[in-house]
């Protein structure tokens, strides 16, 4: 008799560990797969490109443009990345930068940066301390994240507008149609997807030769 109850529960355990196998172990991580791959054009997700038809990136992934120093800035710009040295803010173009600092909120290392990062962005934008919003200073979590705050976008109409002479009226409008809503219309907040943003003001990938900003 014990040994029948053995049996019968050893079946039991046996086709519950294959029916479990199936689940967990195929038929998720399948649909995961399948799921991942709806509305994507590959597997770096989706590609930008520009107004002569080159790909400059992924409206995925944000790249900060830059431009030589001393030269006018036609472009907006996205969060910082962090920093892989405690000698610098910013580190723009190092893709060392974008992985987690171990900064806390009592670092004294991190409170500096932000102070200085601060300074820089606000003279850059030609406004106040007091007027550059936190996500313009502080870095996503992924260090990659494609979008800005309405607010960080609204202090760099001025001087987009002033570089590219599209007029100040024109850059809103630009960055109202590359303007994401709240997730569900309740998740999240507003959001701007700059690398889209900064294609649609003339940004081109560097092998190819465009026309002048906003021609």
């Amino acid at each position: 008799m014990h040994v029948m109850t053995f049996l019968r529960q050893l079946r039991v355990g046996m086709v519950v560990l294959l029916l479990l196998t199936a689940v967990v172990g195929v038929a998720y991580p399948a649909a995961v797969w399948a799921i991942s791959r709806l509305g994507t054009s590959g597997a770096e997700g989706s590609s930008l490109t520009d107004a002569n038809g080159c790909v400059v990136g992924s409206r995925l992934i944000g790249v900060d443009p830059q431009v030589p120093r001393g030269e006018p800035d036609p472009f907006f710009h996205l969060r910082v990345v962090g920093s892989v040295a405690d000698s610098d803010a910013f580190t723009p173009g190092d893709p060392a930068a974008a992985l987690p600092s171990n900064q806390g909120p009592s670092s004294e290392v991190l409170a500096r940066f932000v102070e200085e990062r601060r300074a820089v962005i606000a003279a850059r934008e030609g406004v106040s301390a007091q007027d550059v919003p936190v996500d313009a200073i502080t870095g996503p979590g992924s260090g990659v994240d494609p979008h800005i705050s309405p607010a960080y976008a609204a202090i760099q109409v001025s001087r987009v507008a002033r570089v590219t002479g599209l007029g100040e009226e024109r850059v809103r409008e630009l960055v109202a149609e590359h303007t994401d809503g709240r997730q569900l219309g309740f998740l999240g907040t507003e959001r701007v997807n700059v690398p889209e943003l900064n294609v649609a003001l003339g940004l081109t990938a560097p092998s190819c030769t465009g026309g002048p900003i906003g021609g």
